[in-house]
């Protein structure tokens, strides 16, 4: 992404949680392979890629920078 296009109330997400949350966005291309899509791209464990997303779900920055995906998140992490 091009970090020109990013709006100042989403400029407190670092790189690392931006992508995070990119990578949530396409999680349908991931199906079956989505812990080695978190290793390659972003070289973190599974785990530590779902606390960090966990994290993320409770910052405004996050809902600015994706609100769909963290909507979306938000209610099947918390119930309908």
């Amino acid at each position: 992404m091009n970090t020109a296009n990013i709006p100042a109330h989403t400029a407190e997400l670092g790189q690392r949680d931006r992508s995070i949350l990119d990578l949530e966005q396409g999680f349908w291309k991931y199906v079956g392979a989505k812990e080695t899509a978190i290793r390659e791209r972003l070289d973190m464990s599974a785990t530590r890629y779902y606390q960090r997303l966990n994290v993320l779900l409770d910052t405004p920055a996050a809902a600015a920078y994706a609100p769909i995906t963290v909507n979306r998140l938000r209610r099947a992490t918390r119930g309908r």
